[in-house]
């Protein structure tokens, strides 16, 4: 399923290293949440306050009604798409007409929640502001947030996160050690000369971290002599001479630099631009020129990854995608911005192979490869967003940014970020008051997305202002568009005359066009309005020339969908219930593939009124229940149209009657607290398939988050047995032994082994598969 291309934002990743230590702090966490709602831990960088954090948080699951969310903040290049990053991280979509910043708050002012902001340097004031106003309007939201300095807000209350004790700090070393030398363990023999090392490091994680990987070419000995050779330099030569923190830090991080070959040292100046996880393919593209060649980045690149410089990521289908650290992206920048013009150079190649990336997606866009290069401009969205930052703020680059923007726009309706796209239009529209190609496309698109957010006065008159631009631009297939929807906002607005003139004035302009794609947009949300009008027959008949448009095996996926969604609507308005379920079914079918909330909103919505005119109170309940808790994410049910609102009282109105106030009350409940993922996958069975187990809305019985392996070692773990032991029985190192029991701890939020031993005894209990569960909504 096209879920499974990356975590979803918001959700805490998985510890793939094993944490070390922090035991004090992590129980200073976890008091200080228990009495304050704002603790933030404050350090400087590579000290491990994200990596404490996110422990902190692991171990807190189930302590918090609504859940654990984690806003990570280090890509984020404008602190007015902060609102935005907090809303994907809740799984928000932008609601029309609304500032979204009061979206954020109207949704977590009666949750019960731990956010996590992780980085908060990067836009301070912005963070801080976002802070006081959780604390004062949202009293059952809990912060958590990492920075290298207090956001100095009423009622924080900060940690001051220290690096590594001794012994905790030569752990770690061994840990990291044993990943690049097999077999590593301290002993007598080199105890002392790890110490020193730490000692050296100032036991910070991230410069012992960067050290270890030195011991795959000399040995420990010679690595410690080494570094205390360049400490003494630095301190004049003086033992006892100290340096900050910050200065250890980057004279680590200066040692890894000098031991990378010099193309390795300029690919990693290089790499700085990227804002997120990146791919090969972006690497050879922006970075390889003068001194690194194409067919060389690869293995310059693996020479990073092997020095700890460059992380390799799980994301993606073959986990081929890389990543830096902050503090490592910062050290490359600083280092990129002192080769004369080569950060100017890297951030144009970056913003040219993202508008390349973007027009390949939006030229495929009708193709079966529509899903997986969606789900790969949802994995690039911080990069899309530097890119489009480093364009619209120079007079050169306004234009192809406009450009990059307004092809973006299926991005930005399917993944709810219409809001957004209207924000980065805006901003290329606001400096480039010329008359262009480009500036009516911008202005187009930006109004397009006025109107899928319901605001048709603002959509109207952009659409007008377009057909001007674009005339005076010369821009024949921008005039044909804007002049269709201008005919269909002012048919909706009460005007059938002028609109259906517009309309035919439109058609006729893109028949001589011939662009298929804005053909197949024209003739489907004509359909649309059509249905909005109670015109089925019309409605239908638009919906089938865009699918012949279309054709049955193109692949195309997020139109389809949504045509199959106004079809359902199109034969709900003419009586057809159950074709109004099928057709409603299919369309949720599609709209799964790209996790798209608005389609999914509009076929649960269906679903529900089709299965009260079909006799299933209940399960129109419950629907109901699931379709309004995702209208209250995306914004008001079916466009705010009125005919369509009428219907949902109406429904809502007759299924409690029959129902009675108490029983509906408790499916719709139940409804609204399915995950989104469970509530579609219940809504595609049929109505006569009997009822499933659920997970109740806290947490799934803690067992099923667990691999097969996993379990056998938890069941190990409850009979005594050490981690040596378990390993020697599964016949595994006892390595692996160890990442599986801190998987294990950190996938169910506990701190001990104890914790471990006690669920897989609850487990094996007679009936304690059922327990934690309950049953689906009657059918």
């Amino acid at each position: 399923m096209a879920l499974g291309y990356s975590r979803r934002t918001g959700e805490l990743p998985l510890e793939v290293t094993g944490f070390v230590g922090r035991s004090a702090e992590l129980d200073r966490i976890r008091e200080l949440l228990a009495r304050a709602r704002l603790v933030t831990l404050v350090g400087p960088g590579g000290v491990g306050k994200s990596r404490l954090a996110l422990r902190a948080a692991l171990t807190l699951k189930g302590g918090y009604t609504d859940g654990i969310v984690l806003a990570e903040l280090s890509s984020l290049h404008d602190p007015e798409l902060l609102p935005q990053a907090v809303a994907s991280a809740l799984g928000l979509a932008e609601q029309s007409g609304r500032v979204l910043l009061d979206v954020v708050m109207e949704h977590l002012q009666e949750r019960r929640l731990l956010l996590v902001l992780d980085t908060c340097e990067h836009h301070l004031d912005a963070c801080a502001f976002l802070a006081d106003l959780l604390l004062r309007e949202a009293p059952g939201v809990t912060l958590l947030a990492t920075s290298r300095q207090p956001l100095d807000v009423p009622g924080e209350h900060t940690l001051h996160v220290p690096p590594l004790a001794y012994d905790d700090a030569a752990t770690l070393f061994e840990q990291r050690a044993a990943a690049v030398v097999p077999g590593f363990r301290i002993n007598a023999g080199n105890h002392q000369d790890v110490l020193a090392l730490c000692r050296r490091l100032d036991c910070i994680p991230l410069a012992i971290e960067l050290a270890t990987v030195r011991l795959r070419a000399i040995p420990l000995d010679q690595l410690t002599a080494r570094l205390e050779h360049r400490f003494r330099v630095l301190t004049g030569g003086r033992r006892s001479a100290a340096l900050p923190r910050h200065q250890t830090l980057r004279t680590a991080i200066d040692w890894s630099h000098d031991l990378c070959s010099a193309e390795e040292r300029l690919l990693w100046a290089r790499l700085s631009v990227f804002a997120g996880p990146f791919d090969l393919a972006a690497v050879e593209e922006v970075c390889s020129g003068a001194g690194l060649p194409r067919e060389e980045i690869i293995e310059h690149l693996i020479g990073l990854v092997d020095k700890s410089v460059v992380l390799r990521v799980l994301d993606g289908d073959d986990g081929s995608r890389y990543r830096l650290l902050d503090t490592i992206r910062e050290y490359g920048a600083d280092r990129c911005a002192a080769l004369g013009g080569e950060q100017e150079r890297c951030r144009a190649r970056h913003r040219t192979h993202y508008l390349a990336r973007v027009q390949h997606f939006y030229e495929t866009v009708l193709t079966s490869e529509q899903v997986p290069l969606y789900w790969e401009l949802y994995r690039d969205l911080a990069d899309l967003r530097s890119a489009l930052d480093y364009s619209l703020s120079r007079p050169d680059g306004i234009r192809p940014g406009l450009e990059m923007a307004a092809r973006l726009w299926p991005f930005w309706v399917t993944a709810g970020l219409s809001k957004e796209g209207r924000y980065w239009l805006g901003k290329g529209i606001d400096a480039d008051p010329e008359p262009c190609r480009e500036r009516a496309l911008a202005m187009l698109w930006r109004s397009l997305l006025a109107l899928v957010q319901g605001d048709l006065e603002p959509a109207l008159a952009g659409f007008e202002a377009t057909r001007e631009v674009a005339g005076q631009a010369g821009s024949e297939l921008d005039l044909a568009l804007a002049t269709g929807y201008t005919g269909g906002v002012r048919w909706l607005l009460g005007d059938p005359e002028t609109g259906q003139r517009l309309l035919d004035e439109a058609l006729a302009r893109q028949h001589r066009i011939n662009d298929r794609l804005s053909l197949v947009v024209f003739h489907y949300q004509k359909g649309y309005m059509h249905a909005v009008l109670r015109d089925s027959a019309a409605a239908v008949e638009e919906c089938e020339k865009a699918l012949l448009l279309l054709g049955d095996e193109s692949g195309e996926c997020i139109i389809k969908g949504q045509i199959l969604v106004i079809e359902a609507m199109a034969a709900w308005g003419r009586g057809e219930p159950a074709e109004c379920v099928a057709l409603a079914r299919s369309g949720l079918q599609r709209s799964r593939e790209v996790h798209e909330m608005f389609g999914a909103a509009n076929s649960l919505e269906l679903l529900a009124w089709g299965a009260a005119e079909l006799a299933s109170p209940s399960r129109a309940a419950w629907l109901l229940g699931a379709a309004g808790a995702l209208w209250r994410k995306v914004g008001s049910p079916m466009m705010g149209a009125a005919v369509y609102l009428d219907d949902h009282a109406r429904v809502e109105s007759a299924v409690r009657a029959e129902l009675g106030e108490e029983e509906f009350a408790r499916l719709f409940a139940q409804g609204a607290e399915l995950p989104l993922d469970r509530a579609v996958e219940l809504a595609l069975i049929d109505a006569d398939t009997p009822a499933v187990p659920l997970p109740r809305q806290s947490d799934p019985p803690p067992g099923d988050t667990l691999t097969r392996r996993e379990r056998q070692v938890a069941a190990l773990v409850s009979e005594g047995l050490t981690n040596r032991e378990i390993s020697e029985q599964l016949v595994i190192s006892k390595r692996t032994a160890d990442a599986h029991v801190e998987h294990i701890l950190a996938k169910l939020g506990f701190s001990s082994r104890a914790q471990i031993a006690a669920l897989a005894g609850q487990s094996e209990e007679p009936g304690a598969a059922g327990d934690g569960t309950t049953q689906a909504p009657p059918e």
